[in-house]
Formats: C-alpha cells, structure tokens, sequence
C-alpha cells in the first residue's frame, strides 16, 4: 500500500491503549492530515506503521506488540506541544 493513507489514534487514561479513531485513503487521508494540522498535531509518517494500524477497525485498540512504537509518537507529540507552547 502506497497510496496516499492516513490513521488517527487516540489515547484515554480511562482506556487500556491507545485506540484507532479515522482511517482514510485519498481526499479522506488528505483531510485526516488537514486537521492534524490545524490542531498543531504532529504527522509520523511511518509507512509500515501506517499500514498496519490502516489494516485494523476504528475503534480498535493498539496492539501490545506496538506500544513501544506508540509510545514513543505519543512522547514525541507532548514534547512537540511543550515546545510550542513556549511560543
């Protein structure tokens, strides 16, 4: 898969892992991105990552044999909006 994808995840502290929450190819991909963006949310562009999470359901919960990787975007995403705070 190639193609223009996107997924979004989402993490509660009242839920056991983080959880997929949009999914999209093309224009949807493209808009998932978009408001990224406009809520100063910082893209990973992992392909295989991608990928993987794409072939899960929304709703679903991550996988445990990916939560060092997650967690490690989920870091960089804090220390990203600390930083941007500061300004």
């Amino acid at each position: 898969m190639h193609e223009n994808v996107a997924v979004a995840m989402k993490y509660n502290r009242d839920k056991p892992a983080p959880f997929i929450t949009a999914k999209g190819r093309g224009w949807v991909a493209e808009r998932i991105k978009e408001i990224a963006r406009q809520e100063g949310i910082p893209l990973n562009s992992d392909l295989e990552l991608v990928e993987f999470l794409f072939s899960m359901e929304i709703g679903s919960f991550i996988p445990e044999e990916l939560y060092q990787v997650v967690a490690e975007i989920y870091a960089f995403v804090v220390e990203m909006q600390e930083e941007y705070e500061k300004y």
